[in-house]
């Protein structure tokens, strides 16, 4: 056996898929720093597996009911989720097998057109079903009918509590505390509306299949402006024009859409010092004080 297998793990996994594993180690598969990840062979064909400690069950769960509500919404192929649960002290969730190559201009404008055909699918409310997860840290997601209202509370405000909880009080807080006073401004002319969203789309989070099409994975699925899809898109990079062309041919956006951008960008960097300290705090506060300068605060 090898990479965390015992007995009990494979016969939970067996079960839980129906298909008998065949005798062949599981295979890692690069990638990712919270759960470990491998290609298990079965009678029915290869399938992706995420392993975690026991404890880590319950964001497995959020994240194969977030791929279902995407693939539910028909607009973008994600890898199917198979079975999810625990044994030996470990959580697993198994999807779909998908070889992913490379992202090329067409797979980047079909990405685009899916996107805003997800971003179509629309709720009542902001926020989703359930809590879940961005990277490891809890997301919240009880549903409110106001966006400003759930950004503020559900998204700023709570990565900010959780900063000041680590330690990172200050400037950051206090400038923070100012940002999230003023957040109206920033909607004054534009209300959003309850689009289905990715909710973690960086480069890495999506590929290619076998037939050129494109494929996302590792949600932190809510229901939310589109903006905060968008603006993700460019904060670490890996989507090319032809993905911006093709998403405002089907989608325009907002004219005063780039004002916003930075506000949706915070939560990920703040999110990135709470999991990894270091120099996302310094990113933080000027990504705060942009956006306060640029209401003239």
């Amino acid at each position: 056996m090898s990479g965390g297998e015992s007995v009990a793990l494979r016969e939970a996994l067996a079960a839980a898929l129906g298909a008998t594993l065949r005798p062949a180690p599981w295979r890692p598969v690069h990638g990712g720093c919270i759960a470990r990840s491998y290609r298990v062979e079965t009678a029915k064909g290869p399938v992706f597996v995420k392993l975690a400690e026991a404890a880590g069950l319950a964001m497995l769960e959020a994240e194969r009911q977030g791929l279902g509500s995407l693939a539910a919404a028909g607009a973008l192929r994600v890898p199917a989720p198979l079975a999810a649960g625990q044994a030996d002290g470990r959580a697993f969730l198994a999807l779909e097998w998908v070889d992913l190559g490379p992202g090329t201009p067409a797979a980047e404008a079909r990405l685009g057109a899916g996107l805003a055909a997800l971003h179509r699918c629309l709720a009542p409310r902001f926020g989703f079903a359930r809590d879940n997860y961005i990277g490891s840290t809890p997301q919240p997601n009880r549903e409110a009918g106001d966006w400003v209202a759930f950004l503020r509370d559900r998204r700023l405000g709570f990565q900010l509590e959780l900063a000041a909880a680590n330690g990172h009080g200050g400037r950051l807080q206090a400038r923070g505390g100012r940002l999230l006073e003023l957040l109206d401004v920033f909607f004054a002319t534009y209300r959003p509306r309850p689009s289905l969203l990715h909710g973690d789309l960086w480069g890495g989070n999506w590929g290619v299949d076998e037939h050129g099409e494109p494929v996302v994975f590792d949600p932190a699925v809510y229901h939310g402006d589109r903006e905060a899809d968008l603006a993700m898109t460019r904060l670490f990079g890996g989507f090319g024009p032809a993905f911006y062309a093709a998403y405002v041919r089907e989608w325009p956006l907002d004219a005063a859409a780039g004002t916003r951008r930075d506000l949706y960008d915070l939560y990920h960097v703040l999110n990135h010092l709470n999991l990894f300290g270091g120099g996302y705090r310094a990113q933080a506060e000027g990504m705060i004080d942009r956006l306060l300068a640029a209401i003239g605060h």
